[in-house]
């Protein structure tokens, strides 16, 4: 997954449990010269632009200080939105019965990509229903995974 380094979610998680939200996830995407970090939060009673805001004035000052990440990068706060990010082995057990889309980094039976109602987890492999097939994926390989909105 695209998720950022080790060092960084050490550094993120408890700024944001800090502030009183709910770390959904962490990923950092090179892009050229600025890399963009981003970082979703989210609790019960939603997010707003204020939230958002608040987390990013504490998470600016801790990562310069730390100067977690080589180099320059944007900062980017947002909610985990409908179409909700999946990036622990607790999100994809918890979001059992939703439908998905999944992106891997490496093809299984040819394919990259699947879209499908999640199962769960068993042991580290997320388990999936495409089409009425069942397949097992190890978390590992899973590039991105987000929910599919029920609109």
């Amino acid at each position: 997954m695209r998720q950022a380094p080790e060092n960084v979610q050490k550094l993120v998680a408890p700024v944001v449990a800090s502030l009183g939200y709910e770390l959904v996830g962490v990923e950092f995407l090179p892009q050229g010269g600025h890399g963009l970090l981003r970082v979703y939060i989210d609790n019960e009673a939603g997010i707003t632009l204020d939230d958002c805001q608040r987390v990013s004035h504490q998470l600016s000052g801790v990562l310069d200080v730390e100067d977690a990440i080589k180099g320059r990068y944007h900062l980017e706060i947002s909610s985990p939105g409908l179409d909700r990010p999946l990036f622990t082995a607790e999100h994809f057990q918890r979001f059992a019965g939703r439908r998905v889309n999944m992106r891997l980094a490496v093809a299984t039976d040819g394919r990259r990509k699947f879209r499908g109602v999640l199962q769960g987890m068993k042991g580290d492999e997320v388990v999936l229903d495409v089409d009425g097939e069942v397949i097992s994926v190890p978390l590992s390989v899973i590039d991105k995974a987000n929910l599919v909105p029920d609109i």
